[in-house]
């Protein structure tokens, strides 16, 4: 059975440091929602006050109708993959899966099947009398994953699970914890700094900073529209420019930036536009264009690199330090005046901080 877990402004210190301030979360049934940020924002500490091996200062934590705020962490029924497997060494790999069923007292015969069936399931049924040592660490994470899967918890967490795999691994990892968690149509919680591995494996993101969680959204509507500036440098929007409205013809907005320069715009295009704004762009959003006479951001070329699908240039302009690419057709040199104009489907509105 699975539950939807709700965390209700949840506060929580580490000594006098506040690490988390009023976080509030909820995470439906058999949806898996990741949260994504960088070193210290708080998801590790988010995740161990749900799992009981940290006490919140306030605020509660709720599995379905159970509420798991002050409830010992072998009490709450989770499942649980860490990013160091934490693997008994000593017991087979079977031993290793059945381990939850064990301790929830499940005759061995039954213990064995079930044990058998998910390892059948996560492609390791053939391994199943070797130890953890004589495992790949991709077959060390297969049988974690079969091992708090075989419990069939009501919510199951992830803890970095996948950051001591070699590239490939990872990726192929995450689509199988994806499908496996969307067979058992469990519930869960998965903390990664990583954020296409966020991204390919979640229903939504919750990206964090300071304790706060700055955007919960689908993955789709954090890349094509952050709600704020942190969000969006996040996601690849590296230039962020400051425009005022100068008129509007029905959707077209025509406005000017702090050196004057004049952008045309479609609401159509990009959502809403206030009479003052940010224009967030990737380097995909602003290509670089040698004819002077367009409409778009008078700049002079630095540095050049060719990326194979574009050359990018780093350009310097009257609304700041500006990150572009242009045409592998059309290289040009630093020192070159050029006009940055505008990729719709590369940028995104943001009001002024």
């Amino acid at each position: 059975m699975t539950l939807p877990l709700s965390i209700d402004t949840i506060t929580a210190h580490y000594g006098a440091t506040k690490v988390l301030e009023d976080l509030s979360l909820a995470v439906g049934e058999g949806e898996l929602v990741s949260l994504l940020g960088a070193s210290g924002c708080g998801k590790t500490t988010t995740l161990r006050l749900v799992a009981g091996f940290l006490q919140p200062t306030s605020g509660t934590i709720r599995l379905g109708e159970k509420n798991l705020t002050q409830l010992p962490a072998y009490s709450r029924d989770i499942g649980l993959v860490f990013q160091n497997y934490a693997l008994f060494p000593h017991l087979s790999v079977k031993d290793n899966v059945g381990f939850g069923l064990k301790q929830r007292k499940i005759a061995g015969t039954e213990r064995v099947r079930r044990s058998m069936a998910m390892l059948e399931r996560v492609g390791l049924d053939h391994l199943a009398d070797r130890l953890p040592g004589e495992l790949s660490g991709g077959q060390k994470q297969r049988v974690a994953l079969a091992r708090a899967l075989v419990i069939e918890p009501p919510l199951l967490m992830f803890d970095e699970p996948l950051s001591n795999l070699d590239a490939k691994l990872r990726v192929d990892m995450r689509v199988e914890i994806r499908q496996l968690q969307r067979a058992n149509g469990t519930t869960a919680l998965y903390v990664t700094h990583d954020q296409e591995e966020a991204f390919s494996i979640s229903d939504r993101v919750a990206i964090m900073n300071q304790g706060r969680i700055m955007q919960l959204d689908t993955p789709e509507m954090l890349y094509q529209r952050p709600a704020n500036t942190f969000v969006a440098r996040f996601v690849g929007f590296e230039n962020l420019i400051e425009l005022e409205v100068t008129g509007r013809d029905g959707a077209v907005v025509t406005a000017m930036a702090t050196d004057g320069s004049i952008l045309v715009l479609s609401q159509e295009r990009l959502g809403e536009i206030p009479e003052r704004f940010i224009l967030a762009t990737r380097p995909d959003g602003l290509m670089v264009s040698d004819d002077m006479n367009a409409d778009g951001l008078v700049a002079t070329l630095g540095l050049r690199t060719y990326l194979g699908r574009a050359y990018q240039y780093q350009c310097e302009s009257g609304a700041g330090h500006l990150v572009a690419n242009g045409s592998l057709a059309l290289p040009l040199e630093p020192g070159e005046r050029v006009r940055l104009v505008p990729n719709p489907d590369q940028c995104a509105i943001l009001k002024p901080e």
